[in-house]
């Protein structure tokens, strides 16, 4: 919540951001370090104390731009904020589309097993953080963002409400 992290559909974890919001005109580089946000229309949440350097605090959305930065490659020795950064082809790589997450293993492993029978690579990715250990399911296997994209839009019409693509 303190940090200087954001959570981001597809962005990968680790990813270090630019945002600079349009109402504001004040600009704050974090790192994605979660999945989200889960609200049509969102494209980045950010952490508390990110929100509060650009003015979104008391409004709580605003208009903003996202730049991906890359990867920090250097870090100032004063304040410890990345300097330096090595951009990073966002468009090709590892790609599934996330359509669930489960606070209980058994609940995701069923879901998986389900989805199974009729998708392709349906696994499950655990990722823990401050609010406790999750399961995610995700399904499908793509080597570029586009084609990923374009499958969660069909599975959103399937009835899979918050698919949505994601890096891993």
């Amino acid at each position: 919540m303190y940090a200087m992290t954001a959570a981001h559909k597809t962005l990968p974890m680790g990813t270090w951001v630019k945002v600079y919001s349009q109402d504001t005109r004040q600009e704050v580089v974090l790192r994605v370090n979660d999945r989200g946000p889960f609200i049509t229309g969102r494209i980045i949440d950010l952490s508390y104390t990110g929100a509060q350097k650009i003015g979104m605090v008391g409004p709580g959305t605003a208009r903003v731009k996202v730049t991906a930065l890359g990867e920090a490659t250097s870090f100032s020795k004063e304040t410890q904020e990345p300097v330096a950064f090595k951009p990073i082809d966002y468009w090709q790589g590892n790609f599934t589309v996330q359509v669930g997450a489960f606070k209980v293993k058994a609940n995701a492993e069923s879901y998986r097993k389900k989805l199974s029978a009729t998708y392709l690579n349906a696994h499950i990715v655990p990722y823990e953080d401050d609010r406790g250990q999750f399961y995610r399911v995700r399904i499908g296997k793509f080597t570029n963002l586009n084609d990923a994209d374009q499958f969660s839009e069909r599975l959103m019409t399937e009835g899979f409400a918050q698919a949505f693509a994601v890096g891993e």
